[in-house]
């Protein structure tokens, strides 16, 4: 099992080297986590705040890729919708949903600080993004 020692445990899986970040599985290698040399030397002389998370994967488990994420919300949670948009021509784009997940508003607003605080460190390393317009109505699509 991998073991990840947590500084702050709503900000989970910021700090990509170290948490093992939230990158396409093509980019990242998950197999181990690993603290940085000062890290450790400060674990070793403190007593540990956090409990240590152990990651394991369920047999169920996979990894997808997804060019289109909608968000859904109600009183008491949230719902990611995952899946691939194809556009073969300028009349017509094809969204085919393949996962759908839902989160509490406390789970859905550590998500939201976590992908702000690693879309920063990725700007700050390759450049600002830019969104291109959109051309798509807006609201949910089901």
């Amino acid at each position: 099992a991998k073991v990840a020692k947590l500084a702050d445990a709503p900000d989970l899986g910021s700090g990509g080297a170290i948490h093992g970040g939230s990158s396409p599985p093509f980019r990242t290698n998950f197999r181990g986590v690993s603290a940085p040399q000062s890290e450790k030397n400060m674990s070793q002389n403190k007593p540990s705040e956090q409990p240590e998370i152990r990651l394991s994967k369920t047999e169920n488990y996979r990894e997808s890729y997804a060019n289109s994420v909608q968000v859904k919300m109600s009183v008491w949670d949230f719902q990611l919708v995952f899946g691939t948009m194809h556009q073969d021509s300028a009349e017509e784009v094809d969204l085919l949903n393949f996962q759908g997940i839902y989160v509490s508003p406390q789970q859905a607003k550590a998500l939201w600080n976590v992908l702000g605080h690693n879309l920063a460190q990725y700007e700050q390393t390759f450049g600002k993004l830019a969104l291109e317009p959109q051309g798509l109505p807006t609201g949910p699509v089901n």
